[in-house]
């Protein structure tokens, strides 16, 4: 017996509904207002009673053109045929490390920060293996580490005096890779985050779609 889209768990129904907002202001349907307030109160439901209420006036569906585009967009660089080192070492003593832009992810990676600053940037990089460890000894300094909205995040740290905050998104992770973080920060700071917050990568992907549809300013407004 199938299952009822409101029985169904929260987030696989919310993912469904900002599907459908995308779709149908690309379509222009909605308005980029209409567009922007309904997917702030998607993000934001409590129930899938409330999400449902929504999308009820829109009649647009999504295709395997939308779910192609979505899957380039939003999917992490992942390719098993890319070469990588095995380990990779960045450090900084008294001063600044940055790792970003396009990169072949090692399984192993080595922060070691002693009253420093170190940046570990995943947005753009290729992942060639489906398990990455980041192995942090962070003393005196902050380790700021962006990552793709699909990949996981799983943390073992141990910490003294310090923090440790995960900001990374809640979305289908299944297909993305996992980023584990070991080690340790001694009254020092460890934040795993995105660059860009989830509703702009939405309205970014939206605009996009609009464009290449051709839909222009024709939406109507609702």
């Amino acid at each position: 017996m199938s299952v009822k889209v409101e029985d169904r768990p929260i987030e696989q129904v919310r993912e469904q509904v900002i599907d459908q907002l995308i779709y149908n202001y690309s379509h222009g349907v909605i308005s980029v207002d209409a567009f922007e307030r309904r997917l702030d109160s998607a993000m934001d439901a409590p129930n899938n009673e409330a999400l449902l209420a929504l999308v009820e006036d829109l009649t647009l569906n999504t295709d395997q053109q939308y779910k192609a585009e979505k899957q380039s967009q939003f999917k992490p660089h992942y390719s098993a045929q890319q070469n990588s080192d095995d380990d990779f070492t960045l450090r900084s003593i008294l001063g600044s490390n940055e790792r970003s832009g396009q990169w072949v992810v090692p399984k192993n990676i080595y922060l070691s920060n002693f009253m420093g600053s170190v940046v570990l940037d995943f947005t753009d990089a290729i992942f060639a293996h489906q398990n990455v460890t980041i192995h942090v000894n962070c003393i005196f300094g902050s380790d700021e580490i962006y990552v793709p909205e699909h990949v996981n995040v799983v943390s073992k740290m141990f910490c003294i005096l310090s923090s440790l905050e995960n900001k990374s998104v809640s979305l289908n992770k299944r297909q993305g890779p996992t980023i584990h973080i070991e080690g340790k920060a001694v009254m020092g700071s460890v934040e795993v985050k995105i660059k860009r917050t989830i509703k702009e990568k939405f309205m970014s992907f939206a605009n996009e779609l609009k464009t290449q549809f051709g839909t222009g300013n024709n939406n109507r407004s609702l």
